[in-house]
């Protein structure tokens, strides 16, 4: 087993070396770090179009200071990451209101208040998987996930700040040689059980990235990352679950607003190889997830998993079967494999014209030749299904 040092109690969470770089950020930070937020200037410049769009398309200083104001504001106001969450809660009902059509969760009576939980989910959306993971916990009386990010989004001193804020820790990506990824899948690993030791729940993707796709696959790796923590106490996988609650989560959108920027990046992938990210493309689908119109949503929450597991694909395999029965066949899928000559199944919903005239918009947008990796994202969805009928 993994052991670590520990220091003392920052507020509400353990500190330890270990840890210190990925760590959400304790209570006893919260006002600190809003203050250097308040101060920071390429955050006002980033934000304040969202937070005062009108003030900053008539004049850009003013949106800047309207949203230093509000920062400074909110961290006289806010002095805990609780009180900070249900400040962000009320911020994401209303952007449901604005951007779905309608909002569903299912499966919340397979939790127990009280009991933390690591949840596998699908990723289609940075920012709003688990945004509404977490709003639907916090509207059921649940405490609210700790969440997994990858370091590649935290670029921006202030991004990484508000992430932390928000209860993320950091998955360190971006670190090379041998040696050094795999303590740093040890550290994720530990904090991942510490955080359920501590009666804190987790949520982490299926996999690396967003399944840009449409095909949700729970990657073997993953596993056997998670497994570390546990190695030199178990037995087999089944004694994992055993252990620990493993959850898997399905969230399917009727409409991403980010189809045809991944339609685009799939074809030049497969066209030339590779794709080149340029730089701020992760905020701005950060911003198109967010104030996009999704159409219908439907959130899942799946059984807690039991073995025997034998083997990590053995226990990927049962969160993937778990994970495609919680998808939800929207009118977009069927379209859309119609449109690719495949087999289809039966939409769970009837058309909606508000959503056909955007799902409309979205392909006449796509280039032609880049409107198959647009329809695909959609149709996989039904690919899942017939898999695991």
């Amino acid at each position: 087993m993994l052991v670590v040092s520990v220091r003392p109690i920052i507020g509400n969470i353990p500190v330890m070396e270990e840890f210190e770089a990925i760590r959400p950020y304790s209570d006893d930070e919260v006002p600190a770090v809003l203050a250097r937020l308040a101060q920071d200037a390429d955050l006002r410049r980033v934000v304040a179009p969202f937070l005062f769009p009108r003030a900053s398309r008539a004049l850009p200083p003013l949106g800047r200071l309207l949203t230093a104001r509000l920062v400074r504001r909110q961290a006289r106001r806010l002095r805990t990451v609780a009180e900070l969450q249900t400040h962000l809660a009320d911020y994401m009902e209303n952007l449901i209101e604005k951007t779905i059509l309608e909002f569903r969760a299912s499966g919340l009576d397979h939790l127990a208040l009280g009991q933390p939980y690591l949840f596998i989910s699908t990723h289609r959306d940075i920012i709003m998987d688990t945004g509404l993971v977490n709003f639907a916990m916090h509207r059921a009386g649940h405490a609210t996930s700790r969440i997994a990010v990858g370091d590649n989004l935290l670029g921006k001193a202030w991004a990484a700040d508000l992430m932390r804020l928000n209860k993320s820790f950091v998955i360190e990506r971006s670190v090379t040689g041998a040696k050094a990824i795999y303590q740093s899948l040890q550290r994720t690993s530990a904090f991942i059980r510490t955080s359920l030791e501590a009666s804190e729940s987790v949520w982490i993707a299926q996999r690396e990235g967003r399944a840009k796709d449409g095909l949700d696959r729970t990657d073997p790796a993953l596993i056997k990352m998670l497994a570390l923590a546990w190695r030199d106490e178990m037995t087999d996988l089944g004694d994992l679950c055993a252990r620990i609650k493993v959850v898997p989560v399905a969230i399917t959108y009727e409409l991403d607003p980010c189809a045809p920027r991944k339609a685009r990046e799939l074809f030049i992938r497969e066209a030339e190889g590779k794709y080149d990210k340029p730089e701020g493309e992760d905020l701005i689908s950060i911003v198109e997830g967010m104030l996009g119109f999704k159409g219908r949503v439907h959130l899942h929450f799946g059984a807690p998993l039991a073995g025997p597991f034998d083997a990590p694909e053995a226990l990927a395999e049962a969160i993937d079967r778990e994970i495609v029965a919680g998808l939800r066949v929207f009118p977009t899928h069927v379209a859309a494999a119609r449109l690719l000559s495949l087999p289809e199944l039966p939409a769970e919903d009837a058309e909606d014209a508000k959503v056909e005239a955007a799902f409309a918009t979205h392909v006449s947008a796509c280039p032609e030749a880049q409107r198959p990796y647009l329809f695909q994202q959609y149709a996989n969805l039904i690919r899942n299904k017939q898999r695991f009928p």
